[in-house]
């Protein structure tokens, strides 16, 4: 599925998080697709199970996935998420993160072309290259 990398500083189950998110947002993983089972996924990965059972609950809390009592933990659909809410968080973190790049000597046609490839890995979703950050 994929790699962790034990020498990050960043926290497994964090890594775990954002590949999932990636996973999802990129439209590899389908609306409610079962995710394997944090038994599963502990031995593929040889991590702790309670680093699995973190990192979805974690997925969970943000709208990621839902879970099914004996049953596992699904790919939650696009319109359960609580897409206002999140897209404002969203909003704030990309004006930090650009202002820091723009310092760093990023420049506007730069952010065209990062927008540009990300909007063509998420095949098209919100294809309206003319959205505004407010």
């Amino acid at each position: 599925m994929f790699q962790l990398d034990v020498r990050s500083r960043k926290p497994i189950y964090e890594q775990l998080v954002d590949k999932i998110k990636e996973l999802i947002i990129n439209r590899i993983l389908k609306p409610d697709e079962q995710l394997p089972s944090v038994r599963m996924l502990s031995s593929q990965l040889t991590v702790n199970p309670n680093t699995i059972q973190r990192a979805y609950r974690e997925l969970e809390n943000q709208g990621y996935l839902y879970s099914i009592k004996g049953k596992g933990n699904f790919v939650a659909a696009i319109e359960q998420m609580p897409n206002v809410e999140k897209l404002e968080e969203l909003k704030t973190d990309i004006k930090r993160l650009i202002a820091e790049a723009i310092y760093l000597g990023l420049t506007k046609e730069d952010l065209y072309v990062l927008f540009h490839e990300a909007n063509q890995q998420t095949k098209g979703v919100n294809s309206d290259d003319r959205g505004s950050f407010r």
